[in-house]
């Protein structure tokens, strides 16, 4: 049975639970930052390039000739599933809306949704972070990330309230070839 095996590293090389979505991380030392929300069955981040293939339409060219590939972009993404918000996590879910406390009252917020994008204060990072074997971790930067899939919430009789997401990192027009997305990966201790 020389094909029935796994790597013996397997168990340091999991990526384990569900993992958290944060506003902020810092890999050297592993602190985190503010939980968006608890979330429910677990998150999904993906990453996928654009590609054009300029020997398409020339004659007698194979599909997908490698020297005639160019990429274009990343399409970067990160959705889920939240079962707790506060006023500023609605605000951020919401894609364009501001969160205030109403005067004269205590604990009560007034989400006011925008019809205009504001550059410097919708646009936040994203951390999706997760357990990596024994002790280690994956960490997943997303930059200037805007909530594309808009605020919806789904109650159920005797149910948590939900709130599905997705996440969109967006490029800069200022720094046109950076790709809006880092993975860190934080190997654990070895063993058991």
């Amino acid at each position: 049975m020389d094909y029935t095996k796994i790597p013996v590293n397997t168990f340091e090389e999991l990526v384990l639970n569900a993992g958290i979505i944060v506003d902020s991380f810092t890999p050297s030392s592993g602190e985190i930052g503010n939980i968006l929300g608890a979330t429910t069955g677990g998150l999904q981040f993906s990453a996928v390039p654009a590609f054009t293939d300029f020997g398409e339409d020339i004659d007698n060219c194979p599909k997908n000739t490698k020297e005639l590939m160019q990429t274009d972009d990343y399409e970067i993404t990160a959705s889920g599933t939240m079962l707790t918000v506060n006023a500023n996590t609605v605000a951020r879910l919401a894609a364009l809306a501001d969160a205030e406390s109403v005067t004269g009252t205590t604990g009560l917020s007034k989400i006011s949704l925008r019809k205009d994008i504001d550059i410097q204060n919708d646009f936040k990072d994203v951390w999706i972070v997760a357990d990596y074997g024994k002790g280690g971790f994956i960490a997943i930067h997303m930059k200037s990330v805007l909530s594309t899939g808009g605020f919806g919430m789904q109650t159920t009789d005797k149910g948590k309230g939900q709130f599905a997401f997705t996440f969109r990192a967006h490029y800069s027009i200022d720094a046109q070839e950076d790709v809006p997305c880092e993975i860190y990966v934080k190997e654990g201790t070895q063993g058991n």
